[in-house]
């Protein structure tokens, strides 16, 4: 019984996993690096200049990168270089659910990692006024 390692999954390479989905792996003939890298889904933070919530409504999903061997620094400008062609590709959906549902249809395993949501707390202008029966503060100015 000689057969080669596969990091692909039996059940989505023989088609038994359970369900109606097919996972496209078994069709496609999607390279096996592709096929056994984990995906990640998650909706990305805004990031700290903005002061609206617009781009927060997509769900996003990446790959985890290649640890050893795959980076080394280029010669003539010392950049780091990569041989991970999913190092900077991401996906976007409108849902959580329809991320789901393509990782699950291309046969990848992911994890959904869920976002901190955000604690308001309600503060007033006229709080910096109110009278505490405290000592008065004195600042000197010189």
């Amino acid at each position: 019984m000689d057969r080669a390692f596969s990091p692909i999954p039996k059940r989505v390479m023989d088609g038994s996993e359970p369900g109606e989905l097919t996972a496209a792996a078994v069709l496609s003939g999607a390279p096996v690096d592709l096929q056994a890298r984990t995906a990640r889904i998650y909706r990305p933070a805004k990031t700290a200049t903005q002061s609206g919530d617009w781009h927060g409504h997509h769900w996003r999903m990446d790959w985890d990168i290649l640890q050893k061997g795959h980076r080394w620094e280029n010669p003539l400008m010392g950049w780091q270089s990569s041989a991970d062609f999913l190092q900077g590709t991401h996906l976007n959906f409108s849902s959580k659910e329809d991320a789901i549902q393509f990782a699950q249809k291309q046969g990848y395993e992911y994890f959904v990692q869920e976002p901190n949501e955000r604690r308001i707390i309600p503060k007033a202008y006229a709080n910096n006024f109110v009278h505490s029966p405290k000592r008065l503060k004195k600042i000197p100015t010189k």
